[in-house]
C-alpha cells in the first residue's frame, strides 16, 4: 500500500509538470465572438451546470469537505481501494457488418464510453479511445483492466465521431488520429472543442451548444443535450469547453448517449423533447455505495452517476432499453471491479424492474434491435432553443404524432 501511494504521489507530481507545457502551448477553444454570448450555462468565460452548486451541500453538523482538489488527493492517497483484477486477454468480438438492414438499429460496446451506432446507412462511433492509457501521457496514468471489444482494424467505415467533451478518456487523441488516418470525414463535438479535434486530422468538425442540431445524412440528425458534468485537460482551463450527450434520429428511431453526467431534470427534459426512445447508453460508474458515517454522496455523485440514479435516468426517460457504459475498463474512482454491476442488479430488483431492460452488455457483441413499424424521427432544428434562460421554457421540438402510437 505504501509503494502504491509513492507511485501515485510521484505520478500525480510528474503528470502537473507534463501538463505544464500543453497548457501554455494552446489557447481556450472558446473565440472571441463566443465569449459574448452568454447563456443559462455560460457565463462569457466558463461554462457551469445551471442550478447545480458548485460545492455539494452538506447537512447541518456535517463537515465540509474542500470540493473537487480535496476529492482528487483523498483518491490518491485512500487506503481503501478494493483490489480490480489484472488485465485478461478477453479474445474481441466478431467484425461489425459494414451497414445493417434498414430499420435495424445495432450497438456495439467496445468499453468504457465508446459505442459503434450503426443505422439508417451510417455507422457511428461515440467517444472513441483504444489507448491502453487515458492520460496525457503513455508512460503513466490510469490503465485499462479490460481490451476493447473490437479490433480497430475490424471497424468498419466511419461516418462520423461523437465526443461528449474533453476529458482523456472520452477525448482520446490518438485514437483519433488513428480514424483520421482511416478516412474518417467528420465529427460533431460541444463548443470549444473544434480545433482540438481538427488537430488530431478530422477535416470536418461540427461544434454544438446544447439543443443545436445537425445533419449528417438527409435522414438523420444528431443533436447535442445536456448533461450535469465538468471539462478540463490540464489545471488551468477547467469547464473552458462544454460537455453533453447526444441524441441521434432517423427513421429507425431515437438513441440516446448521455455521456458523462450526474442526474438532474436535463433527462425529464430530453425525455420530452424526444421520447420515445429505442435505446439509451447511460453510465453506471464511477461508484461505490456510501458508507455509515457518509450523510450524502458528495461531489462525485453531482458530476457522475452510480446504478441507483442510473435507474432513476432511464426511469425518466420512459423506461427504454438501456445499455449501461463507463465500468470494468479504466479504474477512475474507488468502485471495486463489481460494484456497479452488482449495484445495477440490485437497484433493479429493488425498483421491480426486469434485468433486460437495462444491461451490462459483454464487450463486443452487437446488440441489435429489429425494425418496428410506424416509427417516426422528431423533427429537429438546427438551433432549437440555445440558450434558452430555462429548459421548461423552451418550447418542445415539432413531433409527428404518429410517431408514439406504437409506445
Amino acid at each position: 500500500m505504501k509503494l502504491r501511494k509513492l507511485y501515485l504521489f510521484f505520478f500525480s507530481l510528474a503528470l502537473t509538470v507534463s501538463l505544464l507545457i500543453p497548457a501554455l502551448m494552446v489557447e481556450t477553444g472558446i473565440s472571441a465572438e463566443k465569449l459574448k454570448q452568454e447563456s443559462d450555462h455560460f457565463d462569457g468565460l466558463r461554462y457551469f451546470n445551471p442550478g447545480v452548486p458548485q460545492t455539494p451541500p452538506y447537512p447541518p453538523g456535517a463537515t465540509a469537505r474542500r470540493g473537487a482538489t480535496w476529492w482528487v488527493w483523498n483518491w490518491i492517497l485512500n487506503d481503501e481501494w478494493p483490489e480490480w483484477p489484472e488485465w485478461k486477454a478477453i479474445p474481441p468480438g466478431p467484425r461489425p457488418v459494414a451497414r445493417v438492414m434498414k430499420g435495424v438499429i445495432s450497438v456495439t460496446p467496445v468499453g468504457h464510453a465508446t459505442f459503434l451506432i450503426q443505422m439508417d446507412g451510417l455507422n457511428i462511433l461515440i467517444d472513441p479511445i483504444w489507448s491502453d492509457r487515458c492520460s496525457p501521457v503513455a508512460w503513466a496514468g490510469p490503465k485499462r483492466h479490460s481490451p476493447p471489444g473490437i479490433r480497430f482494424e475490424d471497424l468498419p467505415p466511419i461516418s462520423v465521431v461523437l465526443v461528449s467533451h474533453n476529458h482523456y478518456d472520452h477525448l482520446d487523441l490518438p485514437t483519433l488520429e488513428r480514424l483520421a488516418e482511416k478516412g474518417t470525414p467528420r465529427s460533431i463535438v460541444p463548443l470549444g472543442n473544434l480545433d482540438l479535434v481538427r488537430g488530431a486530422g478530422i477535416p470536418a468538425v461540427d461544434e454544438l451548444d446544447w439543443w443545436q442540431s445537425v445533419r449528417i445524412s438527409p435522414d438523420v440528425t444528431i443533436t447535442l443535450v445536456p448533461a450535469q458534468h465538468f471539462s478540463s485537460r490540464t489545471i488551468w482551463d477547467r469547464n473552458q469547453t462544454l460537455w453533453g450527450g447526444f441524441v441521434i434520429s432517423g427513421p429507425s428511431g431515437n438513441v440516446f448517449y448521455s455521456g458523462d453526467t450526474g442526474y438532474g431534470p436535463h433527462f425529464q427534459e430530453i425525455a420530452r423533447r424526444f421520447s420515445p426512445f429505442r435505446v439509451a447508453l447511460l453510465p453506471i460508474a464511477p461508484f461505490r455505495p456510501l458508507k455509515p458515517q457518509e450523510p450524502t454522496p458528495g461531489y462525485r455523485l453531482i458530476v457522475h452517476m452510480g446504478p441507483a440514479e442510473a435507474v432513476k435516468a432511464h426511469l425518466d426517460l420512459g423506461a427504454p432499453f438501456t445499455i449501461a457504459a463507463h465500468f470494468q475498463v479504466f479504474r477512475l474512482g474507488i468502485e471495486g471491479f463489481d460494484d456497479a454491476v452488482t449495484g445495477l442488479a440490485s437497484t433493479l430488483k429493488e425498483n421491480n424492474l426486469k434485468s433486460d431492460t437495462f444491461i451490462a452488455p459483454a464487450l463486443g457483441q452487437a446488440i441489435i434491435m429489429p425494425p418496428i413499424p410506424n416509427v417516426l424521427p422528431s423533427l429537429v432544428f438546427k438551433e432549437h432553443c440555445a440558450g434558452s434562460k430555462l429548459f421548461n421554457s423552451c418550447p418542445p421540438v415539432n413531433m409527428n404524432l404518429e410517431e408514439k402510437a406504437f409506445h
